[in-house]
C-alpha cells in the first residue's frame, strides 16, 4: 500500500506522482528523438558477433625410430664390465655332457666360446691354443659351412643407411635411431614456406576427422597412418588476425610414402627435431618445439 505522504503529493503534483509510481511507459517516439535505440547502438557489435571464427587442424606425422639408440661410451664400458663379472662368477658350461666328444657341434661351441672369452676379457687373457694350424683351419671351415646350412651367420644391415650418406631427406630409412617428422613446402602470398600438413575444418566434421582428411588431401592416400587420440596435443593462435587458429594432432606412419601433387604442395621432407627448427618460422617453431621428441 502507498503511504499517506505519497498520496498527498499525488494530489498536489500529478507529474511527481507519475515519477514516484514509475509506471508510465515512455512512448517510442519520444525515446527515439532523445537517444538512439539499443538495436541501433549495438549494431556494430552484433555484426561482429555473427562472424563465425574459422579453425584449422594440422598433423605432426612421426616416423618412430627403427633402430636402437647408439650406446654412449660410458654405457658401452658398463655393459662390458657387467659381461666380465657374469663370466667370472658363472659356473663352467658342461659341454662334455651336451656334445659328443670330437663332434662338429662341440668344435663349433669351443670356437664360439673362445671368441666370447676374447671379447669379454681381451685377447691377452686367453692362453695360446695347442692345435695344429691345418686342423684349426679345417674346423673353422666346417663350422662356417654348418652355419650356412642352418641359416646362421648372416650379416646384419649397417646402422648407417645409404640415404644418410647421400643426404636424402625424403627417405624414411634415414636416421634410423631418431624420430622423423613430416614437413611440407607450400607456396602462398608469393613466398614459399615449410609447415606440417594442415587444412580447414568442414561443417559436421570432428577435429580429428578433419585432420585425417587434410593429411590425405595434401600427402595422398598411399600411406598407412594412425592418428593418436581425438584430442589435440597443442594449439597455435597466430598474432595475425588473417590467419586461423591451428589445432595440432599427433600421428604415426606405419607404411607407404608421401606423394604430393606439386601444385599446392611443392615438396616434402622427413626431418629430425633439430632440422625441423631450421625450416619453420620462429613463431610457428615456438609452438611446436615442445611437442617434438629430442631423440
Amino acid at each position: 500500500m502507498l503511504s499517506r505522504h505519497v498520496l498527498k503529493q499525488a494530489h498536489r503534483c500529478p507529474g511527481a506522482a507519475r515519477r514516484a509510481f514509475a509506471t508510465e511507459v515512455v512512448p517510442p517516439a519520444a525515446s527515439s528523438q532523445s537517444s538512439p535505440g539499443p538495436a541501433e547502438a549495438s549494431s556494430p557489435r552484433s555484426e561482429k558477433s555473427t562472424e563465425k571464427p574459422r579453425i584449422s587442424t594440422a598433423i605432426i606425422l612421426n616416423r618412430s625410430p627403427i633402430l636402437t639408440k647408439t650406446p654412449a661410451p660410458l654405457e658401452t664400458a658398463f655393459y662390458s664390465y657387467q659381461a666380465r663379472i657374469r663370466r667370472a662368477i658363472s659356473n663352467p658350461f658342461p659341454h662334455d655332457f651336451y656334445f659328443k666328444q670330437g663332434s662338429l657341434l662341440q668344435t663349433r661351441f669351443n670356437i664360439e666360446e673362445r671368441e666370447r672369452e676374447k671379447k669379454a676379457f681381451g685377447p691377452r687373457f686367453l692362453p695360446p691354443e695347442d692345435v695344429d694350424p691345418e686342423k684349426a683351419a679345417a674346423d673353422k671351415a666346417a663350422v662356417e659351412q654348418l652355419a650356412q646350412q642352418e641359416g646362421e651367420g648372416e650379416e646384419l644391415a649397417p646402422r648407417v643407411h645409404e640415404s644418410d650418406l647421400k643426404g636424402d631427406v625424403k627417405s624414411l630409412d634415414r636416421a634410423g635411431d631418431r624420430n622423423l617428422y613430416l614437413l611440407l613446402q607450400v607456396e602462398g602470398n608469393g613466398k614459399q614456406s615449410w609447415r606440417f600438413p594442415q587444412g580447414g575444418v568442414e561443417k559436421g566434421d570432428f577435429l580429428h576427422q578433419a585432420a585425417q582428411k587434410d593429411l590425405w588431401a595434401e600427402c595422398g592416400q598411399h600411406m598407412d597412418t594412425w592418428i593418436v587420440g581425438r584430442k589435440p596435443v597443442g594449439v597455435w593462435k597466430p598474432s595475425s588476425e588473417s590467419q586461423n587458429p591451428i589445432f595440432f594432432y599427433k600421428g604415426h606412419i606405419m607404411a607407404g610414402q608421401v606423394r604430393v601433387d606439386g601444385k599446392s604442395v611443392k615438396d616434402f621432407a622427413w626431418l629430425t627435431k633439430e632440422e625441423v627448427g631450421t625450416r619453420l618460422d620462429a613463431e610457428y617453431w615456438e609452438v611446436v618445439k615442445d611437442i617434438l621428441s629430442d631423440s
